[in-house]
């Protein structure tokens, strides 16, 4: 039987990966600029071509997530990201967000274009201090190199916010 190929993690172990500069030297953020000049049906259908499906134990295909959320504009819309590894045994989310936080950060960059979304929230338990603070260097770096908006005065495309709410734990 052959190896899988790696994708999530093929650049896990590049030195400074989980700064933009190194990310960005290293194909970081493409994806994003190609999904800034797709239409939202565009990117779905995408992922569906790509068999993209969720990382918890169902393994659920994205794209029919995806576009069973609303198309109008008129409305916010929100994308929640649960980074709270709550599952016995599992351990899916910390290595992401340790070695690889532009990576998440591009995905919800991806995800919210496809989505209509304008804010997304990434929960992120309160005992990874460590993975938070990675995850908002890699938001932080996204906002001052222009990838993230912080204008509030309209709903749509464009006004991309990140937040990382830290949790109390249970």
């Amino acid at each position: 039987m052959s190896e899988q190929p790696q994708l999530l993690y093929k650049n896990r172990y590049v030195p400074g990966i989980k700064y933009l500069d190194t990310y960005v030297a290293h194909g970081g953020y493409d994806s994003f600029k190609k999904a800034l000049a797709m239409e939202p049906d565009a990117i779905i259908n995408e992922v569906k071509v790509s068999g993209l499906r969720g990382r918890g134990g169902a393994g659920f295909p994205t794209h029919i997530k995806w576009s069973a959320v609303p198309k109008n504009r008129d409305v916010e819309h929100y994308l929640v990201i649960n980074a709270d590894e709550g599952e016995p045994g599992t351990a899916k989310d910390r290595d992401l967000m340790n070695f690889l936080p532009h990576l998440l950060v591009e995905g919800c960059l991806c995800s919210m274009m496809a989505l209509r979304s304008s804010k997304c929230y990434i929960y992120i338990r309160g005992e990874y201090i460590a993975p938070w603070k990675a995850v908002q260097h890699a938001i932080n770096e996204a906002y001052k190199a222009g990838l993230l908006r912080q204008e509030r005065s309209r709903i749509g495309a464009g006004f991309r916010y990140l937040y990382t709410p830290r949790s109390r734990g249970v």
